[in-house]
């Protein structure tokens, strides 16, 4: 396999270079898991740990495991989401990985945050064998735009949209909530769930990026449950930025938001239209109709419940 560009090997220098012996006194801390732990991680630091920044699982390449299993092996502080055992075809399992710790290790189980209330219509779909499942500019899809596609290729008239009625964007808020307090509970983790019970608009960039008024707070209760005193966030600047969702006015009415709503994207600075997203998106939708079809049946409960009708 080729290196990892000059960038991503200067990112992650350190990681690639092992942990050493007699580094400190202070105890390694190590958050494994997707972006969410890279951001965990900038806001677990403090002068009482040492971290390193470590790929996303996702990206590791097979090489580089053993690599990471040396740092698994050298930390007294683990930070892991709940992933399954030989992930991708490694041995990247959150449990396997807690079997490498040494004896005296502590351990912060963490939720994978993902939660729908501020962007109903938005599906994260990665169906296992299916390749390049993202959608282009923003690797987000709507229900709207999955319905129009569906519509279009069914050949029938599509029904005239429904607005969301207020109920039905409160009951997605409520049953995504519902779904990681029961993932939390079923893998034992820190909880955070509770937080969305009142939302102020500022809890997720997107539907599986959480933001700041959510990492902060996850940072202290995971600082707590390994032990370590509470310390103010070790950044302060805006993280999980790089896609940020609309937030629409028919949301901020219905959860009584204090945030503003907005309308475009914005991915890596730039605004992006939500029409340019969605006339990309037909246009990609036409060319993969395996996506198309996976993507319609993982919509069919959340669109019953926002009124957005589906071709049978």
């Amino acid at each position: 396999m080729s290196p990892r560009p000059a960038a991503e090997g200067h990112h992650y220098r350190h990681f690639l270079a092992g942990p050493t012996t007699g580094a400190g006194d202070r105890p390694l801390l190590l958050a494994v898991g997707n972006c969410q732990a890279e951001s965990l991680r900038l806001l677990l630091r403090g002068e009482d740990v040492r971290t390193v920044r470590v790929p996303a699982l996702h990206d590791l390449r097979p090489e580089e495991v053993a690599v990471l299993h040396a740092w698994v092996r050298a930390s007294e502080l683990l930070v892991v989401p709940p992933v399954a055992d030989d992930y991708r075809g490694l041995p990247l399992g959150s449990d396997q990985l807690v079997a490498l710790l040494p004896p005296s290790a502590r351990v912060a189980r963490v939720p994978l945050v993902r939660w729908a209330g501020l962007h109903p219509w938005q599906l994260v779909v990665h169906p296992p064998g299916l390749p390049d499942p993202e959608p282009p500019v923003v690797a987000y899809h709507d229900l709207r735009v999955l319905a129009e596609a569906a519509w279009a290729r069914s050949g029938r008239p599509r029904p005239e949209p429904v607005p969301p009625s207020a109920d039905g964007l409160r009951e997605v808020a409520r049953t995504s909530r519902a779904e990681l307090a029961r993932r939390e509970g079923r893998a034992g983790t820190v909880v955070v769930s509770d937080l969305l019970a009142r939302p102020s608009g500022e809890e997720m960039r997107t539907v599986n990026h959480p933001g700041n008024r959510l990492l902060e707070p996850l940072a202290a209760r995971v600082r707590a449950a390994l032990g370590l005193a509470a310390l103010g966030p070790g950044v302060d600047r805006p993280l999980l930025t790089s896609v940020v969702a609309p937030l629409e006015p028919a949301v901020v009415a219905a959860l009584q938001l204090s945030a503003p709503a907005r309308s475009d994207w914005t991915v890596d600075g730039a605004a992006v239209t939500t029409e340019e997203v969605r006339r990309t998106h037909l246009g990609w939708y036409a060319a993969r109709p395996d996506v198309l079809d996976v993507a319609v049946e993982r919509a069919r409960e959340p669109a019953g419940l926002l009124g957005v009708p589906l071709p049978g």
